[in-house]
């Protein structure tokens, strides 16, 4: 993989996991007009080092609640911030269940299916509008909710559902507070991504070579940076109810990416 290829695509990474626009689905999107041959350990080694600079950049923004969240769970008291730990836990029960499960299925989406990655896009563009229609309320995230986010945290595991956009559509449409729908969307996946590493790390599956060094640097810098940026804009954006320009966007991309798979 050449070094700009890997700025692009950690880039692409940054924005996207944070932007509800589906950041697997613009990895596919990227690696299929890049025309991207890498074997697929290379292609998922690069696609975890990416994820893991997203979650690194979301640990810097929320620095404050991630550290009210572990004083929650070792506190061990029934308060507010052990309440919101335990809560995060709950919701990424599904996604768990699939990654543990059902991870072979799933790898077998990320193979360039462009039109899938197309009409998921569309999807991820009703929910968005739909979130941008609720009304503000000040419902904070219960139990139920957070089980019910979760479920859409393990659908979004298809390239092209936008995870952010998932989680916070579904959470607003759930009535809960638009800036508390960000925040638990964002911290809920955390554990997830570097659950998910440490499996892939442990499993041996990753084939790393020392040629991939300085592409897999430079892509993780640029993630970082472009996550840092993103996760910061979203949460104003989601604040001053701007999702529906989200949803025109991945609507456009959609057909755009349907008719490329149809061509090719």
């Amino acid at each position: 993989m050449e070094i700009i290829d890997a700025i692009i695509l950690g880039i692409v990474q940054g924005l996207t996991e944070f932007l509800p626009v589906s950041s697997s689905g613009h990895l596919e999107l990227g690696k299929a007009i890049l025309g991207d041959a890498s074997i697929p350990e290379d292609s998922l080694l690069f696609t975890v080092v990416l994820h893991f600079a997203t979650a690194l950049s979301t640990l810097v923004v929320f620095r404050a609640d991630v550290y009210e969240l572990l004083k929650g769970l070792f506190q061990f008291k029934w308060n507010e911030e052990s309440q919101f730990s335990l809560k995060i836990i709950f919701s990424m029960i599904p996604a768990a269940f699939i990654g543990l499960f059902y991870e072979d299925q799933m790898e077998g989406f990320f193979s360039g299916n462009v039109l899938l990655v197309g009409y998921m896009l569309i999807i991820t563009a009703l929910l968005l509008y739909l979130a941008d229609k609720a009304k503000e309320t000040e419902k904070k995230v219960t139990f139920l909710n957070a089980f019910i986010i979760g479920v859409s945290q393990a659908i979004a595991v298809l390239p092209g559902i936008s995870r952010s956009g998932a989680t916070i559509s579904t959470s607003v449409l759930l009535g809960i507070d638009k800036s508390k729908a960000a925040r638990f969307s964002f911290l809920m996946v955390v554990p997830l991504i570097l659950g998910k590493m440490g499996k892939d790390i442990m499993s041996g599956e990753i084939d790393y070579q020392g040629e991939q060094i300085i592409p897999m640097g430079v892509g993780f810098i640029a993630a970082f940076i472009a996550g840092l940026f993103a996760c910061t804009w979203m949460i104003q954006l989601v604040r001053k109810s701007k999702l529906r320009y989200f949803a025109i966007y991945c609507f456009i991309v959609g057909l755009i990416a349907i008719g490329f798979g149809m061509y090719n």
